[in-house]
């Protein structure tokens, strides 16, 4: 039996995909201590995992000072350190572990695999990144900016790893080892398939596809729902603020012979949108697996968990992104021929309605979707995460 550390930021899309890796760690005989934002524990405790947290309100506050650009958010993951690490090392002082599970995109995982000398696995629940193309990508967005607030973020950057050097004893070589945390072991939970340039990857990337497992959001009741003609909207969990896209929604869809599932996350109130369209079904949480077993087009916003679930399902999709990877992700869609990319801003509810009966019509775009899912399928999920930890353990010498 080994004793694992697993580090989580504080998002669902980040939280989810490991929920079925930890459940079978523990059913195989590991103990888990899972570190993760106040307001997510009630996600992991059903996991058995022991769970220690962090204050989101303190980490955000960090990550989220100095701006928007590229750098500024290398350097808020930096910032995060002065938070994170004392943080884990006071709640953790005296325990062992055999090796860390860290989240790619949180910043201080490579930083404590170092200062606790572990062995560390990567969990990668977007596409993973490889340093050339990050820094490609780096170089791109970088053009958006003025010169001189680059230049002023990248001098920034030089001062807070030579801070973060001096101040926990570790090496930082570049902005890619602050933002993707690389790993000798990196679990990817989507196929090679649908991963750009996914064979360029080398075998230390195990594309084990989506960990799907089941969430508990109370009972809906599928009875009353027409299921031939479902199209199931939700903009996800954080960036869902979108009262006038729903409205748009109801414009597009209303008097149709759809039934729409619209999920609107906990930031809009219900009432606030007014008069809702008989054919429509509106609720803060739905069970998405469930409906997305029944749908037949999904309206998302390209989260790469509620995409790869979608997909999981063979369901076509439209993707309207709103932040983060999810312009990134909405193009792979499009790429494999799999959706459509559309562009919330001046959008009108004919033009959505058009795109959502072209893709319900087009048999090649089903025929793309459910591939991407076999492949998902095929890929082994959280079993297949399991036995890649396995391996890597075993190749380390460990033997429980």
């Amino acid at each position: 039996m080994a004793r694992v550390l697993l580090i989580n930021g504080g998002s669902e899309g980040h939280i989810n995909p490991t929920l079925g890796v930890v459940q079978e760690l523990i059913r195989r005989g590991e103990e888990v201590v899972y570190f993760i934002a106040d307001q997510f524990r009630d996600r992991v405790d059903p996991t058995g995992a022991e769970v220690i947290t962090f204050d989101v309100g303190k980490f955000l506050e960090a990550f989220l000072a100095g701006g928007r650009n590229p750098w500024a958010r290398v350097n808020g993951l930096l910032r995060t350190a002065d938070i994170i690490i004392p943080s884990v090392l006071e709640q953790t002082k005296g325990e062992r572990f055999d090796y860390i599970i860290h989240d790619s995109m949180f910043g201080c995982g490579r930083l404590l695999a170092q200062i606790l000398n572990l062995p560390s696995i990567n969990s990668c629940t977007s596409f993973a990144s490889q340093q050339n193309s990050f820094d490609s990508l780096q170089d791109h967005l970088s053009r958006h900016f003025p010169a001189d607030v680059i230049e002023h973020a990248q001098q920034e950057f030089q001062q807070l790893v030579s801070n973060v050097k001096a101040k926990y004893n570790v090496q930082v070589g570049s902005a890619y080892e602050v933002f993707c945390n690389p790993a000798p072991l990196t679990i990817v939970y989507t196929s090679k398939r649908l991963q750009p340039d996914g064979e360029s990857f080398d075998e230390t990337y195990k594309f084990v596809g989506p960990s799907v497992v089941p969430r508990s959001h109370g009972q809906f009741d599928f009875s009353e729902v027409d299921t031939d003609h479902l199209i199931y909207i939700s903009l996800g969990t954080v960036f869902n603020q979108a009262a006038d896209f729903y409205k748009l929604c109801f414009a597009a869809f209303s008097e149709t012979k759809y039934t729409v599932i619209l999920s609107v996350g906990r930031q809009t109130r219900i009432e606030e949108l007014g008069d809702i369209p008989a054919n429509f079904i509106v609720r803060n949480y739905v069970p998405q697996l469930e409906v997305l077993q029944r749908a037949k087009l999904f309206i998302t916003h390209g989260g790469m968990n509620s995409t790869s679930e979608g997909l999981y399902y063979g369901v076509p999709l439209i993707v309207l992104p709103q932040s983060a990877d999810q312009p990134l992700v909405a193009r792979r869609v499009a790429e494999m021929g799999a959706g459509i990319h559309l562009n919330q801003v001046g959008l009108t509810a004919g033009d959505l309605r058009a795109s959502a009966e072209l893709l319900l019509k087009n048999a090649s775009i089903r025929k793309a979707c459910v591939g991407i899912g076999d492949s998902f399928r095929a890929a082994g999920g959280y079993h297949r995460a399991v036995e890649e930890i396995f391996a890597y353990k075993r190749s380390l010498g460990m033997t429980k």
